[in-house]
């Protein structure tokens, strides 16, 4: 059965998926006490392919970019349930890092990462209220728009 914050993602549309294996040498979370600290997730949709590709401010619009974070929010959030069973042992969302593939004149960033923050707010109200960056990139994996990773604090 589903905890209430799977419910509340439910309500939205959104069902996790099982949580994406990593592409390279590492691990996809770390927990050490309380923290788990979930690796870099592009946005790949449920299937494996990407919810948008290449560079926003050339091709790739806000709208779609949003939607890319937010498809890496879902991601993090299935990672953190594999790492801990239930959505519903989350204490905190303390950060989100969010890397934007992005035009060298593209200047919001912050609101391309709103799609991610504004996910986690709705899942977990104001324990999803967080620290955050935003960081311009030249690129990312697999020419990604964009790429999130998180720390939670877990009980």
């Amino acid at each position: 059965m589903a905890g209430t914050v799977e419910q509340k993602l439910a309500e939205q549309g959104i069902k996790l998926h099982e949580a994406p294996t990593p592409v390279a040498n590492y691990v996809p979370f770390v927990r050490t006490g309380n923290l788990l600290f979930i690796s870099g997730q592009v946005c790949f949709d449920p299937a494996g392919k990407l919810i948008a590709k290449g560079k926003l401010g050339a091709g790739v619009s806000l709208e779609d970019g949003a939607a890319a974070a937010r498809g890496c929010a879902v991601n993090l959030l299935a990672q953190v349930k594999a790492a801990v069973g239930d959505l519903d042992k989350v204490v905190r969302v303390v950060r989100l890092g969010g890397f934007i593939n992005s035009a060298p004149d593209f200047l919001d960033g912050p609101k391309v990462l709103n799609g991610a923050s504004d996910l986690m707010v709705a899942a977990f109200g104001d324990k999803g209220r967080h620290a955050r960056t935003t960081v311009g990139v030249a690129s990312l994996p697999a020419d990604a728009a964009v790429e999130v990773e998180g720390v939670f604090e877990v009980a």
